[in-house]
């Protein structure tokens, strides 16, 4: 029997697709498109998990996991054909843990729905990525991911408790946090399904504050923002998110949601403070001193939860706001020191400028976490070249500041060929001696994080070309 053949009868007809029209959807995430894979199989169980990637050993077929598509790094897209296993029905919350604060979840339940499904109990999960009301708490898993409030909460490996995992074999192990012995969770999560595939999650889940507030300063400029950001860390005060969009950023939000933010300023600066209800007066009195010696010429506090909902609505929907001036843009993901954020965003200005884009800056400040986003006509050759120059100088600025080259997006195949820019020939030869340990024969998600061909013994320097976003 073919592959087809082979995974039909283990999984089921309705399970496998081998269709032209319904390959080519898998052939794209959120960052590009790539070659659509030989098959999907949509999975109900690990079980099913496991048959499946048995029967593509069997067939010589890679396999590609993925969640809900949206990753922007093409980590979920096949490099060259394959099957493409996609979570889309393993997506329930399977148990919940009140007592101990945690919960059991398939990978493809999506992020903000299972703080909304257990909303009740008095728990949420923390990780929040802009992309939380579609992407899929296994690709969270994947790359890492962060989100604003990963400056006071942690990123995605601070909340993952325990795995269900299935290797390059097809045979199924978990790992715990509770396990004595190197810490196999950790490894994992993050390496973008290049050493086993997620197919349940333990989540540690966090009890709802008592109180949260939303406040909303504006500067004159980017940099006056980003120094009273580097000023409350320094004081000694650690808000659950600290946010900077510039006016760029700031006129397309506003015509998109009209959520109150000041066109006429030059940054505003997105202030969240969670905790008990009798200390947010005198916290937000704190800030709003630090934000006005730092020349803040307006300071708003969000009076209802409508008010604070709409706010984040129009941080989170930033970069689709931006269609409004150019049909694609190309969103970096970049992190520097936080004293260090005012040279690295005059220098992404001046790049821009360079190359005659539009640029508009919207980020996680209290951690540095840059988001330029390079807009473009993809159909104009000369914008694309200009994009490639841009990002380029982009990232080695970051880099010769202290930073590195991803924050929460992932490597994927996007910056692959850029890693040794921050590691060195015997960093990477160790990472990928520790990938040959999982996956020797490089079945799983391949062509990702490393060149292809790569192996411990070999570490290819960056090629000049960069690869951009096809949005």
């Amino acid at each position: 029997m073919n592959l087809h053949e082979r995974l039909t009868e283990a999984l089921g007809r309705d399970a496998v697709k081998t269709q032209p029209e319904d390959l080519a959807v898998y052939a794209f995430d959120a960052y590009s498109q790539a070659a659509p894979p030989n098959a999907v199989v949509l999975p109900s169980s690990t079980q099913d998990v496991a048959a499946a990637v048995k029967i593509s050993n069997a067939c010589g077929e890679p396999v590609v996991p993925r969640g809900a598509g949206t990753g922007l790094c093409g980590g979920a897209v096949p490099a060259k054909g394959g099957v493409v296993i996609s979570f889309a029905r393993m997506n329930r919350l399977l148990a919940l843990d009140v007592r101990n604060k945690r919960a059991h979840v398939q990978p493809g339940l999506i992020n903000l729905e299972l703080s909304e499904q257990i909303r009740s109990s008095g728990l949420f999960y923390a990780p929040d990525p802009s992309s939380q009301k579609v992407s899929t708490i296994g690709g969270n898993c994947a790359t890492n991911a962060g989100g604003p409030h990963c400056l006071s909460y942690g990123t995605t490996v601070n909340h993952i408790l325990g795995l269900e995992i299935v290797d390059e074999r097809g045979e199924i192990f978990t790992t715990s946090l509770d396990d004595i012995g190197y810490d196999l969770t950790g490894t994992l999560v993050g390496s973008e399904g290049t050493l086993g595939i997620i197919c349940a999650i333990d989540v540690r889940l966090m009890k709802l504050p008592e109180s949260v507030r939303v406040w909303l300063a504006a500067f004159g400029d980017v940099e006056a923002a980003s120094e009273t950001v580097s000023a409350i860390i320094g004081a000694g005060i650690v808000p659950t998110a600290l946010e900077i969009m510039d006016d760029v950023i700031v006129g397309a939000v506003e015509a998109a949601y009209g959520a109150g933010y000041p066109t006429d300023a030059g940054a505003v600066l997105l202030i969240e403070q969670a905790g008990f209800a009798d200390d947010m007066d005198e916290r937000e009195s704190a800030i709003r001193e630090i934000a006005h010696e730092h020349g803040a010429i307006s300071w708003r506090a969000a009076k209802t939860q409508a008010e604070c909902d709409l706010l984040w609505a129009g941080r989170k929907g930033a970069a689709g706001a931006t269609g409004r001036y150019a049909p694609n843009y190309y969103i970096q993901d970049v992190c520097v020191p936080r004293s260090k954020l005012p040279t690295a965003l005059h220098s992404v200005t001046q790049s821009a400028r360079r190359h005659g884009l539009k640029v508009g800056n919207v980020f996680h400040a209290g951690d540095g976490n840059l988001h330029p986003l390079l807009m473009y006509d993809k159909r104009d050759r000369q914008q694309v070249a200009a994009v490639i120059g841009a990002g380029n100088e982009i990232l080695q600025t970051c880099v010769d500041l202290g930073g590195t080259i991803s924050g929460e997006h992932g490597i994927g195949y996007e910056k692959r060929d850029t890693l040794s820019l921050v590691f060195s020939t015997d960093d990477l030869a160790t990472m990928a001696k520790m990938r040959d340990v999982f996956d020797p024969r490089r079945v799983l998600n391949p062509e990702k994080i490393f060149p292809a061909g790569v192996g411990c013994a070999e570490v290819k320097p960056p090629d000049a070309a960069y690869v951009i976003s096809n949005r």
